[in-house]
């Protein structure tokens, strides 16, 4: 049995570096997304594509650290107490993370998913850095 309890120790801290990730890349992206948005600002002085740079560099931020925090969901569900309950509370989440993550791509790109070619997170990020970085005059 002590095998057995070292496997979910390990399990459990696994999935709590899996959340610690997910604050980092959060706080990060933020940090990531302003400085962004102020490059775009200074470089190209049109606020509304500051804040577009903005909102698309964060959400992908969002979108990522979503994933993570699913992820540890993932790992505590299966490997450390893999109830009918927990398995249910992950079912949920999982669908409130699918709706956050429409939601969002909805907002950010302003089209239902269907209607474009499939983007990721980091994409949108990568484009935001593009943007800001940009060479041209809006």
């Amino acid at each position: 049995m002590h095998g057995a309890s070292a496997f979910v120790e390990v399990m459990e801290g696994t999935a709590r570096l899996f959340e610690l990730v997910a604050v980092a890349v959060l706080v990060l992206g933020l940090l990531w997304s302003l400085g962004l948005a102020a490059v775009t600002w200074v470089r190209r002085r049109a606020g509304h594509l500051a804040f577009q740079t903005l909102r698309e560099a964060f959400g992908g931020t969002l979108l990522l650290a979503v994933e993570v925090l699913v992820a540890a969901d993932l790992i505590r569900t299966i490997a450390v107490e893999p109830t009918l309950e927990n398995v249910a509370v992950l079912g949920l989440v999982v669908v409130i993370r699918t709706f956050l993550s429409f939601s969002l791509e909805v907002e950010i790109e302003g089209v239902a998913p269907w209607r474009r070619a499939a983007t990721t997170g980091i994409a949108r990020s990568a484009r935001a850095a593009r943007r800001a970085v940009a060479d041209d005059q809006p």
